[in-house]
């Protein structure tokens, strides 16, 4: 749900140390004001404290039951951020055009859960993917819960939302990237394909995978072998293990 701040602006929330820690030295002045619990008093609290005043960050002492009701859940740590939510909206172009080394993109399907959105951010950061792409519509956003799991990969990582999926696979395609979906009937595994080039990794939603013009739309498919008694991985697993492929077969 998107709020208005004291200062009139269209906010949003977010929480955990981790990621607020992240806001606070990537965009302080993103920040408009910081809920705080009174319950600790660790070196770590004292560590942010300093870091928000010395952003000019205000500060607003508050209960744990308040912050359990601004954000739904205890799994807060005791910090609550309320942030800018008018930031300009990236373009895959703005991402395409700045880059100085091949491009390494996950896109992802129509993933509903936001635990899931937040592990995939948080994949996409560590091997280093320089955006992560979802559709507006079927697909969860980027709310608290997933900011909240990402541990500030939501703040490094561009998180690009389109209106078409297969439109935008294919702007990302003329524009000389390869489009590979992951499908478990694919005969080609992960390890086949060729992954030195600009690349986009596609994975599906939980359950369903692909939907078919995204599959259609891809320039090749291919499967991550299984040889347990599982048919299939989390999305973010998945993510993972395409994305670290891409950079094991980039550092040969």
């Amino acid at each position: 749900m998107v709020n208005k701040s004291s200062e009139g602006a269209a906010s949003r929330l977010i929480y955990g140390f981790h990621a607020v820690s992240a806001k606070l030295r990537h965009a302080p002045e993103a920040v408009f004001e910081v809920y705080l619990s009174g319950d600790r008093k660790d070196a770590r609290v004292k560590k942010f404290v300093a870091a928000a005043e010395a952003a000019g960050v205000k500060l607003v002492p508050s209960e744990g039951d308040r912050l359990d009701g601004m954000v739904g859940t205890r799994r807060h740590q005791g910090v609550v951020a309320r942030i800018d939510a008018t930031r300009r909206e990236l373009k895959l172009a703005d991402i395409l055009d700045g880059l100085d080394e091949n491009a390494l993109i996950l896109v992802l399907d129509g993933v509903q859960d936001p635990h899931n959105l937040g592990a995939c951010l948080r994949v996409a950061d560590a091997a280093g993917a320089h955006a992560v792409v979802a559709p507006k519509d079927r697909a969860v956003g980027l709310n608290a819960t997933a900011v909240k799991v990402a541990s500030g990969a939501a703040d490094t990582v561009p998180y690009i939302t389109v209106t078409n999926l297969a439109r935008s696979l294919r702007e990302m395609q003329e524009a000389g990237v390869w489009v590979v979906g992951a499908a478990g009937e694919a005969e080609k595994s992960v390890y086949q394909v060729e992954q030195k080039g600009p690349l986009a990794w596609v994975l599906g939603a939980e359950g369903d995978g692909l939907r078919r013009l995204t599959r259609e739309t891809c320039d090749e498919l291919a499967q991550i072998p299984m040889h347990g008694s599982v048919e299939s991985l989390n999305v973010s697993v998945a993510s993972g293990i395409c994305l670290f492929e891409a950079r094991r077969q980039r550092s040969l």
